[in-house]
């Protein structure tokens, strides 16, 4: 309802596409000016939105999803912010939430990657720069391009838990669940449609805790790569079955 209300009173909307808009409009007889804001045209427009503020308020809408998280609207709202104008969020449908609450699994500490690369190459290389990552991983991925996400998923990641989320909160919502290897049999056999969230297993618990010299040493290696102590900490935390904390308080004692 306050959606409802904020797209009634403001002056002008931004939405990725007109055509799903009018129909959110006409549905609600909602009559506020609306103009086109998505991935092709949003630096073009930008100034215009802005130059609109300057009138009344404008309200920013994407397709399917939530504005400025992998959708248009992070260049506007910071531009926005610069400017000194005021920014809310009125909070819709948003995939990967919605998908790691579906899911099952851990929702304590989660990675969101936004799209995986379309390229193997820049996707292989992301997904091993997560491998060792224990937090719940979140993705989006194209369904032409699923099967062989997952083989590289399996590749780089191992045959870990995995849930297959597709049209959240739409008609033809479906929620898929079981491991890497399971998925690529599934989804080899049936291409799935529609917009794809997958949400994947962090690292298992090795249960072995590293030694202060090992510790000490990785961290060393790292710092000496030109990582930052920070980020180090935090890989080494990763492998070593230490804590962040505990490692970066001990680079800053041997530094």
């Amino acid at each position: 309802m306050r959606a409802l209300r904020v797209l009634r009173e403001v002056s002008l909307i931004a939405a990725e596409d007109t055509r799903r808009a009018r129909i959110l409009t006409g549905r609600y007889e909602i009559h506020t000016p609306v103009t086109s804001y998505f991935e092709g045209n949003k630096l073009v427009k930008l100034e215009a939105i802005l130059g609109a503020l300057e009138e009344g308020d404008v309200a920013v809408i994407s397709e399917a999803g939530m504005p400025g998280l992998s959708d248009p609207g992070y260049e506007l709202v910071r531009a926005a912010i610069e400017r000194g104008y005021s920014v809310t969020c009125i909070p819709g449908p948003s995939a990967p939430i919605t998908a790691l609450v579906l899911s099952g699994l851990p929702t304590d500490g989660f990675v969101y990657l936004g799209f995986l690369p379309r390229r193997r190459q820049e996707r292989c290389a992301l997904l091993a720069e997560v491998a060792h990552e224990r937090r719940t991983l979140i993705a989006f991925e194209a369904p032409h391009r699923l099967c062989a996400s997952l083989a590289d998923i399996e590749d780089k990641l191992g045959d870990r838990p995995l849930v297959v989320c597709r049209e959240l909160t739409k008609l033809h919502e479906e929620v898929w669940r079981g491991t890497v290897s399971e998925a690529r049999l599934h989804f080899g056999a049936s291409r799935p449609r529609g917009e794809i969230t997958l949400v994947i297993g962090g690292a298992p618990q090795t249960g072995e805790r590293w030694d202060q010299a090992r510790v000490q040493a990785m961290l060393n290696e790292l710092l000496a790569q030109g990582m930052s102590r920070t980020a180090a900490a935090r890989r080494v935390a990763e492998l070593s079955g230490w804590s962040r904390a505990e490692v970066y308080s001990l680079g800053l004692k041997s530094s």
